[in-house]
């Protein structure tokens, strides 16, 4: 059983050739879960090959808004003021991050974040691939009661000292991953690897609402966007070689170079039906990692949905046909 190699170290000899030569366990604070909310606090520990820590590093970020909760976080207006501002963060981020997988607990979460700051930044977060703890375990099978990331500490014996406080966040998850990826190892379990694709367009949505901090500063918030609907009905699915016709519905999954929110604006205003969901009537799904778990990636296989890439579909919305009359 694999929970039964979890405190076994490989031997030298026995180690993947194919995994990868360093780690950078990442976890960051933030003012809430949107788009448009920001880093509040970041850490980085810095691992070699097998998991051991070379080195880390902290620290907290001005966000130009109000904080958030505060309650979770512990992160005031006050003790942010005088904070550094991402930009001025950026490269020594950078410097953590560069040539390593990106490891992080929902990892997903905290790449976006990351990769929405750089872009905010007019940079770009030298990431390309990433690893998510909860899909680790999932690998491993280990025998925990739920996915967060108290239970995987208490499954290696870590204690947490500030939860919610990214350097010790980073540090627990630092020493639950050392031995995951041990019993990974031993066990000679493919890493479960993602690409990361950093976001080369981007636009902040104007927000309402504003009320003083940080020395005179706004700080905003904006509300939640529906999106109208889509006035034409859906002619079914996408065939490969024809164009989009108006209609379709579009769903999309993973990492997208251009913002998703750019992307599925640019499709409903070509007349697509964007589609939060994945089901037998969607007409097509774009993804840049077909390969992966997701759940829209696997009904697309079980419905026989059409994929395409970025690329393809902004290919593809440059030709979007009228829909049918009648």
């Amino acid at each position: 059983m694999l929970e039964d190699l979890t405190t076994a170290a490989p031997s030298p000899g026995v180690w993947p050739t194919a995994y990868p030569r360093g780690y950078a366990v990442v976890d960051v604070e933030t003012t809430g879960l949107a788009r448009d909310d920001r880093i509040i606090s970041a850490a980085v520990y810095r691992l070699d090959a097998r998991g051991e820590v070379e080195d880390h590093w902290y620290t907290v970020v001005n966000p130009e808004r109000d904080p958030g909760p505060v309650w979770i976080h512990g992160l005031t207006s006050e003790a942010l003021e005088g904070a550094p501002l991402f930009g001025d963060i950026a490269a020594e981020f950078a410097t953590r991050l560069e040539g390593r997988v990106l490891v992080a607990h929902n990892a997903v979460f905290d790449w976006q974040m990351i990769a929405r700051e750089y872009a905010r930044a007019r940079a770009e977060a030298p990431v390309r691939q990433r690893l998510c703890t909860i899909a680790l375990a999932k690998e491993l099978r280990l025998p925990l009661p739920n996915h967060k990331l108290e239970s995987l500490a208490a499954h290696f014996g870590v204690v947490q000292q500030r939860a919610h406080h990214a350097l010790d966040d980073a540090r627990v998850l630092a020493e639950a991953f050392r031995p995951s990826l041990r019993a990974a190892a031993a066990a000679n379990v493919r890493l479960p690897l993602h690409e990361c694709r950093p976001l080369t367009e981007w636009t902040d949505r104007p927000r309402i609402g504003q009320q003083a901090a940080y020395g005179g500063r706004p700080a905003t918030w904006r509300p939640s966007r529906r999106r109208p609907a889509c006035p034409y009905p859906n002619p079914g699915r996408y065939e490969p070689g024809k164009p989009l016709r108006q209609g379709m519905r579009v769903a999309f999954s993973g990492d997208t170079s251009v913002d998703r929110e750019l992307l599925e604006d640019r499709a409903t205003e070509a007349g697509l039906h964007v589609a939060t969901s994945l089901s037998r009537l969607t007409s097509l799904l774009v993804t840049n990692d077909p390969d992966s778990g997701t759940s829209k990636v696997v009904k697309a296989r079980q419905f026989g949905t059409p994929v395409v890439d970025e690329a393809a579909f902004g290919q593809l919305l440059g030709n979007v046909e009228p829909a049918s009359e009648g």
